[in-house]
Parts: structure tokens; C-alpha cells; sequence
């Protein structure tokens, strides 16, 4: 994540912050505060100016922030569309508890089990966090046609039918199924008090990808494009109000 003005094209930024602030701005005039369970989800489409950085005030106080952000890509058909904004509060995302409540599911973007999240997507897609508590699982149904992962932001636990350990900082990509399961281990951590998992999946594009830096398209010509538009300045303008990383000056 560049802390900096920084150009994209071609694909969607999706940044979750899970605790603490975090503040974005872009060209086109959408952006504010992300914080506490909040989603900033910008589909960058022909081409966007942005920066993400945390508030003075918590460079200034040494405070701490926790998330994680995707690159979603685009179709080809999608690259060069308007871009676009969407501010997913944290009480707006639909939230699913196990039948036992040991698991609560926040469904951000997508479907589950016929609760759908706020976020609207070009192609179908969902992302969900589940805190699993110790000894509890969780075991949601899953469109066949979509691909399926499960990333452990903390905790220990097992993933699949086949009980696979899995534990904090890994990813788990999931066999063909119509169900994802996720179980807590009994003992955690102190400092990681329940197993916390991101749910991602989607139905694959099936394109040629060309990346490079901020830019995903489709081919190498379009990448050459998009860096001679951004150099061009026709990827959008700095506001005159622009914010800008913070430097203590203590």
C-alpha cells in the first residue's frame, strides 16, 4: 500500500479495516475515514488518482491500525469504466451466527446462505470474515462455479472436510465443494482470542492478466497506455484540498 498520491487502472482496491483509522482521498472526490469494521471499496476502471494513509492524530499518538487490502480485477469489458466509490460501514454489512453461536460470519460483498453483503461487484463475487470461537467451526455453503480461499488474519485452526491445519498468515485454497468449513482449535493464543478468517472467492474471469505496478489490464500495449496516460496527467487530477501522509515532527 503506497502512502503516497499513486495511480491505478484496471481493477478494483478493496481496503477493510478491521481496528483502528485509516483515511482515504481520490481524484473523483469520494474517500473519508475507514475505521473499526469499515470497507473502502474503489473500482479504479479507466484509470484514478488515491491515496490511503493513517490520520495525523494517530501517526501523532503512536496509535495501531489492523487490516488487509484486495486487488479485485476487472473484466475486460469493465477496464475502462468510470470509477467509482462505495462506502461499506461497518454496520452495514449483513452478519450470519452459527447455529450454535460459536461463529459470527460479516458478509461484506456477495452471498451467504442468502444474506447479502453492501458491496456491489462487476463479476460475482464474496468476501466474508468469520471469528470462529476456540473449539467452535463454521460451515457455510459455497456457489460450485466460484473459487474459494480462506486467509487466518489470527488464531489456529483447521479448514476443509479433511480437518487441514491452518494458522495465522496462511492461505488455504479449497478443492471443488459446495460447502467451506472452518474450525477453531481449542487452545489459542492469549493475545488471539478466536480463530479470524477471511472468506474470499468469486467466479473466475479467465483472461490473459498483464500487470505492472498499479496497473492491471489484459495486455502489455495496455499497460504502456496506461503509463503514458498517467504520465500525461489523464489519469485525473490532485484536489486542491488533498491530504498527504503526516510526519511528526516531534
Amino acid at each position: 500500500m503506497q502512502i503516497i498520491w499513486h495511480p491505478h487502472r484496471g481493477f478494483e482496491t478493496v481496503t477493510y479495516i478491521i481496528d483502528g483509522r485509516f483515511q482515504h482521498q481520490d481524484s473523483t472526490g469520494g474517500g473519508g475515514l475507514i475505521e473499526n469494521g469499515a470497507t473502502q471499496w474503489m473500482t479504479a476502471g479507466a484509470g484514478i488518482l488515491h491515496i490511503e494513509t493513517p490520520p495525523a492524530e494517530l501517526v501523532e499518538s503512536g496509535g495501531l491500525f489492523h487490516g488487509i487490502q484486495l486487488w479485485v480485477n476487472l473484466p475486460a469489458k469493465d477496464k475502462f469504466l468510470t470509477p467509482r466509490y462505495q462506502n461499506l460501514e461497518a454496520g452495514n454489512v449483513a452478519l450470519v451466527a452459527s447455529p450454535d453461536g460459536g461463529a459470527l460470519v460479516r458478509i461484506i460483498a456477495g452471498e451467504l446462505d442468502g444474506h447479502a453483503g453492501p458491496g456491489a461487484t462487476h463479476t460475482p463475487i464474496t468476501v466474508a470474515h468469520a471469528t470462529v470461537a476456540p473449539g467452535a467451526s463454521v460451515s457455510v455453503p459455497w456457489r460450485e462455479d466460484f473459487n474459494a480461499l480462506a486467509y487466518v488474519l489470527s488464531g489456529r485452526g483447521t479448514v476443509g472436510p479433511d480437518a487441514r491445519p491452518i494458522e495465522q498468515g496462511q492461505l488455504a485454497v479449497f478443492g471443488k465443494g459446495d460447502r467451506l468449513t472452518v474450525a477453531a482449535d481449542a487452545g489459542q493464543d492469549s493475545n488471539r482470542p478466536a480463530l479470524e478468517v477471511l472468506l474470499l472467492g468469486g467466479q473466475p474471469i479467465r483472461e490473459p492478466v498483464a500487470h505492472y505496478g498499479p496497473f492491471v489490464m489484459n495486455t502489455r500495449e495496455q499497460l504502456i497506455e496506461a503509463i503514458e496516460d498517467f504520465q500525461a496527467g489523464r489519469l485525473g487530477v490532485i484536489p486542491p484540498d488533498a491530504i498527504m501522509p503526516h510526519t511528526s515532527t516531534r
